[in-house]
């Protein structure tokens, strides 16, 4: 989806910026833990400015046609007092919020208890509805101290917590391969991986099918080409046109944005999509996500997490964040090291 593009007043003069009507907070850093001051901030203001990670070229992005938000997270406590501005605007916004158990192996150093995570997904579903959380294990990881079945009782502990709070429950294997920056992280902590290979794909999907038609919730795969249907689990749309219609009860404008007849289409839920014509083409190919812009920035993510694709190293993200500014235009100031991504190494974001 091409964006339309605007003019938007900054200190540096008149700019030219991107107007997209979806906006993604983030896959490159966890926007609602770190940096909610600066996204309210920025929303305020009206725009918000990106360093591209491939060039490290400016760009603008308005916010002033946006109608829907989708947030990324693995703590979402410091938004919460910020959500009715959001409501107040009259924005479409759900929550994928990845909520895993590594406490015992240190994969995730940096986020809260356990405790703390479950009880901030339960009190964000109770202010939202459970539809719009979205419940994340993701990715999930084989060590030599981890195996499937010790995964399924992990997804087991959380989900007898969180199932009457969410709708879907989304996951992933992790593919340390395809992502070298992900492996050098991975051995930098001492971590003895390995890789998921087909079986062990089917069994943690034949182990979670009977706890699915218990909690009855659905579960769905994030960019995953493996056929997991006949265990009752599909692809997944993290990026879901269809939820942001049905939480704006059809806002026009995102029916239009979608093109679709706002018109013709009324009240009627749930509508049909050409995801084909709205895919996000930035993503992987077995992505299923629609098109959004992406505000977040790389190596600015105090998480830390072991396994993470965002992260180079936390010596660089701890140089970044000395620099963050939660009033500035962009969560890295503009002479901030930021360091340059492949797109091996960035293509992954869900």
């Amino acid at each position: 989806m091409k964006w339309p593009t605007v003019t938007i007043e900054t200190p540096a003069g008149p700019q030219r910026a991107i107007a997209p009507y979806v906006i993604s907070a983030s896959r490159s850093t966890d926007i609602p833990a770190f940096h909610a001051r600066w996204f309210l901030g920025r929303l305020q203001t009206g725009y918000c400015k990106w360093l591209n990670p491939f060039n490290g070229r400016t760009v603008y992005v308005s916010f002033e046609p946006m109608r829907a938000l989708v947030f990324w997270t693995k703590n979402a406590a410091p938004l919460l007092s910020y959500l009715p501005e959001l409501d107040r605007r009259g924005l479409a916004y759900y929550f994928q919020f990845t909520l895993n158990d590594y406490e015992a192996e240190g994969l995730e150093p940096q986020v809260p208890p356990l405790a703390d995570r479950l009880a901030t997904f339960r009190r964000l579903s109770e202010m939202l509805g459970k539809d719009r959380v979205i419940w994340r294990f993701d990715p999930l990881l084989l060590t030599d101290s981890v195996t499937v079945d010790d995964l399924l009782a992990k997804v087991e502990r959380i989900g007898r917590e969180l199932h009457p709070y969410t709708e879907k429950f989304v996951f992933s294997f992790a593919d340390i391969a395809g992502y070298p920056k992900v492996q050098k992280n991975l051995e930098a902590s001492g971590v003895r991986f390995r890789e998921f290979d087909v079986p062990a794909m089917q069994a943690f999907a034949a182990g979670l099918s009977p706890m699915l038609a218990d909690w009855k919730i659905a579960a769905c795969t994030c960019a995953e080409t493996i056929d997991l249907s006949p265990y009752g689990i599909g692809p997944n749309r993290c990026i879901d046109g269809e939820l942001l219609l049905k939480i704006s009860r059809n806002d026009p404008e995102l029916l239009r944005a979608f093109g679709v007849d706002a018109d013709a289409a009324g009240p009627r839920l749930p509508v049909a999509l050409d995801y084909k014509r709205l895919k996000d083409k930035g993503q992987r190919k077995a992505c299923g996500c629609l098109a959004s812009k992406d505000i977040g920035q790389y190596n600015t993510c105090l998480h830390l997490c072991r396994y993470c694709y965002a992260n180079a190293s936390a010596s660089l993200v701890a140089s970044n964040m000395g620099q963050v500014s939660a009033d500035g235009e962009s969560i890295l100031l503009d002479r901030a090291i930021c360091e340059m991504e492949t797109r091996q190494g960035a293509s992954g974001e869900g």
